[in-house]
């Protein structure tokens, strides 16, 4: 018996000295990640903070502006699958790299639109936020792809929710940086200063970033541990992916009933965003009567509450990984649980109080960020050989809501006069998220393609 605890112990100590000696390069990784999506989703924000006081230097009018505001989304949503693409057929460190490059000297270059006026403004600006939205495509579907090369499944939801997290940090981070520039300076400079930035971390990407079986600051202890624990090891796919063989994969993915699933979830979690991201400020001053200035600090609650939900999300799904639950248990219980609770955003509809209504929205948000892990279940599901296609597909179907949501709450509150069916709608979302998880997904796990 002494035998036995004896040997019990000394496994326990080799592995303690074995975790001790590996590295923990992914943790440097997974900030590099939270940076570029910081970096990303504050360029997205910089038209609408320059909005007001470019409009009104060009004598843009504002359907002018409304067409410039829509211009993002849709490339965005276009180039997904093809950036997906590029991510499976080149390496994804260099795409990367030149994406963030290329949609800083998009955003720098808006800056220069001050030389002109009327349509030409409006031609060059819409151009140039075409632009900005093809170049960031390849983003999310890259960190997925980085993050299943990097981290063991058991890590995962943290990392993925963590990267993700950084969509509510710009908001926090940048909105009052970027106004305050304004104020000062002029809206040119919001541009300028977010796209040189830009460009100098692309720089740092480049140095610090590789492939978990290339990178020189990682030591054989930490590879062996995380590949052990699921990880990919290689960022890339095989460099295989013909446009015939694309297709072919594209078409088996469409029809795998577990991605279908994710992909139409996605589409209805990120209504909710898509409501904060637009009408939420309106909702405020048309409907409550805040000032545009009070709705400004009250949007940056929810911002901040879908931060905290983001990082807890991910914390709740690894830490039942640990306990011993199943990945797909892991991954649904938080994903339905926060549906359910971004749900209380339909009890604006029942409250008068301006402080209530903020405080409803915020536990929404909270409840988004928590069941936000839908980058992990990519990391979890898409075929080794084409996760950047697959991570495409995924966000194609998400940022569809960019375009579909301001439209549909457009059309409820010019038919009803009020936003209580806009509400609804967007709660309504949640619960159909819900229905996808536990009754479409079924089972979570690596997809293999017939079509390889």
């Amino acid at each position: 018996m002494s035998a036995l605890t004896s040997g019990t112990a000394s496994t326990t100590m080799l592995d303690a000295a074995d975790a001790a000696r590996r590295t923990r390069v992914r943790l440097l990784i997974v900030v590099m990640l939270f940076a570029a999506t910081t970096i990303n989703y504050a360029d997205r924000a910089t038209i609408s903070i320059a909005g007001p006081d470019m409009a009104k230097e060009l004598g843009l009018t504002p359907v002018q502006m409304g067409y410039v505001f829509s211009a993002f989304a849709w490339s965005y949503v276009l180039a997904q699958i093809p950036g997906g693409w590029l991510l499976d057929r080149y390496s994804v460190k260099w795409v990367y790299a030149a994406a963030v490059a290329l949609w800083s000297g998009f955003t720098l270059a808006q800056g220069a639109v001050g030389f002109f006026t009327g349509l030409t403004a409006v031609v060059m600006l819409f151009a140039l936020r075409l632009a900005v939205g093809l170049t960031e495509a390849p983003v999310f579907p890259a960190n997925a792809r980085i993050v299943a090369a990097w981290f063991p499944t058991r890590e995962r939801g943290m990392a993925s929710a963590f990267f993700n997290s950084a969509q509510y940090f710009a908001t926090v981070l940048f909105t009052p940086l970027m106004a305050w520039i304004v104020h000062n300076f002029g809206w040119h400079h919001v541009f300028t200063s977010m796209g040189l930035l830009g460009i100098a971390f692309a720089v740092i990407w480049l140095r610090v970033v590789d492939s978990p079986k290339n990178h020189p600051s990682m030591n054989q202890a930490e590879r062996d541990y995380i590949e052990a624990g699921g990880a990919l090891l290689d960022m890339d796919g095989q460099g295989t992916q013909t446009q015939g063989h694309a297709g072919k994969t594209l078409r088996e993915l469409l029809a795998n009933r577990m991605l279908l699933g994710i992909y139409v979830g996605q589409y209805c979690i990120t209504v909710l965003t898509y409501f904060f991201l637009t009408w939420f400020p309106v909702y405020l001053v048309k409907e409550r009567g805040l000032s545009i200035l009070q709705a400004g600090f009250a949007a940056v609650l929810p911002a901040l509450c879908g931060f905290i939900g983001g990082i807890l999300g991910g914390v709740i799904s690894d830490m039942l990984l640990r306990r011993g639950f199943s990945l797909t248990a892991a991954r649904k219980i938080p994903i339905v649980g926060g549906m359910l609770l971004s749900m209380s955003i339909i009890g604006c509809n029942y409250v008068q109080t301006d402080a209530v209504v903020v405080g409803l929205m915020a536990l929404a948000f909270f409840g988004k960020g928590i069941g936000a892990l839908g980058w992990a279940v990519v990391a979890d599901t898409s075929p080794r050989e084409s996760g950047g296609l697959s991570g495409g597909l995924f966000n194609t179907f998400g940022n569809t809501a960019g375009i579909t949501t301001p439209i549909v709450i457009g059309y409820i509150v010019q038919s009803t006069g009020s936003f209580n069916g806009a509400l609804v709608f967007v709660g309504l979302n949640a619960l159909v998220a819900c229905f996808c998880y536990l009754v479409v997904v079924g089972e979570i796990r690596r997809v293999e393609l017939k079509a390889s």
